[in-house]
């Protein structure tokens, strides 16, 4: 079995532009430190290979000290390296793929045609292509079919599965028909799991840090290893922090604050949180700079999103000559039914489901 590493999407130098000017210094160092990690896990599991599928820079013009911190990285590495640069850090002749001399373990695939690496010492043949611009309008893997030959056929590609037709649309059809072992592809952050068509595996591992809420949790790469008929890829969490968003529902608690404290996660002091308050508050809003001041020390960066709703009285409308009226009137009379038992939560939970049913709205819905 060929042992692999499979990445894709580290984005190097991503702007962070969320973040503070300081923090987002702070999230491109450690961006270059996944580079070491990643280094780390190649030695752990010994693997014969390593395939990167695109968008390793965040875009086509990446700084040197990057390029270099890559460079050497990848060269430290035991393993062969095959790169199929992707739409953000496309192949050109200015490009750091084409100006840089790469360590000789490394190969960087630079047609839009797919080129193929024979590996006689693994039973192997890496196939691959490149984006040569920022967008791709041509299927890389239409009409391609590996030969029938006991080779492990294997190919790098930064493409989209079943998706648009500008960033290399690559078709479940096509992937079945490809007579590859696997298919290590790149372009998706979120790890797709090891998937099949046909014969062929393939998978997405997703980028390995996140750089927003729109990559929440654990990111990381895919390890394992492909033989003739069969792979076994696992997920490996490498992120150094992660993105979250928790609700918290601020009328659960006898305070805002309250509510807040006892929603907090215990373990989250290198991670990056996005809260949605939720629920009711009084008619003067919250004060979120003191909502803040309570979570700020949990986190390594935190922003809260009023999403609430100002508090009503229930029973405002109960005297109006109108069916909203009666609805109330009757409800506040179960107040003081036996078979409630005193449960005023529980009427007037009920009322606001009746109250939103009847304005046709759902503002009053806890």
């Amino acid at each position: 079995m060929i042992r692999l590493i499979h990445a894709a999407d580290l984005h190097l130098d991503a702007p962070f532009a969320a973040l503070s000017t300081e923090r987002g210094s702070e999230r491109r160092e450690e961006q270059r430190s996944l580079l070491e990690r990643l280094a780390d896990l190649c030695e752990r599991t010994q693997a014969d290979l390593v395939l990167l599928s695109g968008d390793l820079f965040d875009s086509d013009r990446p700084y040197y000290e990057t390029t270099q911190a890559l460079a050497r990285t990848l060269g430290a590495m035991k393993a062969r390296v095959f790169i199929a640069p992707g739409n953000h850090d496309f192949y050109s002749p200015r490009s750091a793929w084409a100006s840089l001399a790469w360590p000789e373990n490394v190969h960087i695939f630079s047609s839009a045609e797919i080129e193929s690496v024979e590996l006689p010492g693994l039973g192997c043949v890496v196939h691959g292509a490149a984006f040569t611009a920022p967008y791709c309008d041509q299927p890389p893997l239409r009409g391609f079919r590996a030969p029938d030959d006991g080779a492990v056929h294997l190919m790098v590609l930064h493409g989209d599965v079943d998706g648009n037709g500008r960033y290399g649309s690559i078709t479940s059809s096509d992937i079945a028909a490809s007579g590859l072992s696997y298919l290590a592809l790149g372009h998706i952050h979120t790890c797709s799991g090891l998937q099949k068509a046909g014969d062929t595996y393939w998978a997405y591992p997703g980028c390995p840090e996140g750089r927003g809420f729109d990559e929440l949790g654990d990111k990381g790469v895919l390890s394992g290893g492909v033989e003739p008929g069969a792979a076994l890829m696992d997920f490996v969490p490498l992120c150094s922090r992660r993105y979250e968003i928790l609700t918290v529902d601020v009328s659960r608690g006898a305070t805002p604050q309250a509510a807040l404290e006892a929603a907090l996660p215990g373990d989250a002091r290198r991670d990056i949180y996005r809260i949605l308050l939720t629920g009711e508050s009084g008619i003067d809003g919250l004060d979120l700079d003191a909502l803040e001041a309570v979570a700020a020390p949990r986190f390594y960066s935190v922003t809260l999103r009023d999403q609430t709703r100002v508090r009503r009285d229930l029973w405002s409308r109960a005297d109006e000559d109108t069916l909203t009226g009666l609805f109330l009137r009757r409800m506040r009379a179960n107040l003081d039914a036996p078979e409630n038992g005193g449960d005023r939560a529980l009427v007037e939970k009920a009322v606001r489901f009746g109250l939103a049913a009847l304005e046709n709205g759902e503002d009053c819905c806890p």
